[in-house]
């Protein structure tokens, strides 16, 4: 049950929020979020900033300052412009690897720290605690108007908005299929995100109720070994992609047999390089093929 997508800023001064999260200063290259659980023997992927612009911003969404991780090619405006959504663990060394690697290709890349009101998950040593103290209180809405607050930033510093992406991981693998249905994007790359759930008062609508309606067409990639993520739910969405629109009709999926969850998480145990690199050059190619490139 395969199925294959195959083809193919500078200017901003560092300020501090109301509360300064140490989770930034991981993602400035500090470390990694100690809830993740063993580290990889040797944390693969570091990729350099030469070239780049690359650190810290803040942008305002609703009186509050949301702090966030970009990374640019050095003195480039008019750029495609990708929002990289963290995995339940945050902003940390791996996610901002991430959009320096997008960077290096070419785009404005930025990473908000999207629990920011909630809590720091570089202060929690146990996945339980992480998940009933802070990301179980993030609601959805927030999350939207937060990825809306970085799309306007990069409008405003060097971003071309008529080529907006997203990608995500794990929980920010979700959040790409929900931004897709709402966000300007042109296109979104989802990494092993949930695609059902139970719905509550912070997460009233999972991507499978918003499938037939996305604004721009996403790719999922997907472990088929991920025992949180069943293979059912995958066809559940395929159908209901299908009953959808022109962008929905688009949507399709990778599924890597006998691959985890967080295959592209390559400072954990769970990474398989085969898989994350093959995902990483489709995800490339889609954004190209769609408009974001």
């Amino acid at each position: 049950m395969r199925q294959d997508f195959d083809s193919l800023l500078p200017g901003t001064t560092t300020e501090e929020g109301p509360t300064r999260r140490t989770a930034l200063k991981a993602a400035l290259g500090a470390g990694y979020a100690a809830a993740a659980g063993p580290l990889m023997a040797q944390t693969a992927i570091k990729t350099s900033s030469d070239g780049l612009t690359v650190g810290e911003i803040t942008y305002e969404v609703n009186g509050f300052k949301v702090p966030a991780y970009r990374a640019a090619p050095a003195g480039k405006t008019n750029l495609p412009v990708v929002l990289v959504v963290h995995e339940i663990f945050g902003v940390h060394e791996y996610i901002a690897d991430t959009a320096r690697r997008f960077a290096k290709a070419g785009y404005l890349a930025i990473a908000p720290e999207l629990y920011a009101r909630q809590g720091d998950p570089s202060q929690y040593n146990e996945m339980a605690k992480l998940m009933s103290e802070v990301v179980s209180k993030v609601p959805d809405a927030q999350v939207m108007a937060d990825l809306d607050g970085a799309v306007k930033w990069a409008g405003a510093h060097g971003g071309d908005l008529a080529r907006v992406g997203i990608t995500g991981f794990c929980w920010g693998g979700r959040i790409t299929w929900l931004y897709a249905a709402q966000g300007p994007v042109k296109a979104g790359v989802a990494w092993y995100g949930r695609l059902v759930g139970a719905q509550n008062e912070l997460t009233p609508r999972n991507p499978i109720d918003l499938a037939a309606s996305l604004h721009g067409p996403v790719l999922g990639l997907y472990g088929g070994a991920d025992p949180g993520i069943p293979l059912d739910t995958i066809d559940k969405m395929n159908t209901a992609l299908a009953a959808g629109n022109a962008a929905s009709k688009a949507s399709q999926f990778v599924v890597y047999p006998d691959t985890p969850h967080a295959f592209h998480a390559d400072y954990r145990p769970s990474y398989r390089k085969e898989a994350a690199e093959d995902g990483w050059k489709r995800a490339l190619a889609w954004f190209q093929a769609h408009g974001v490139a």
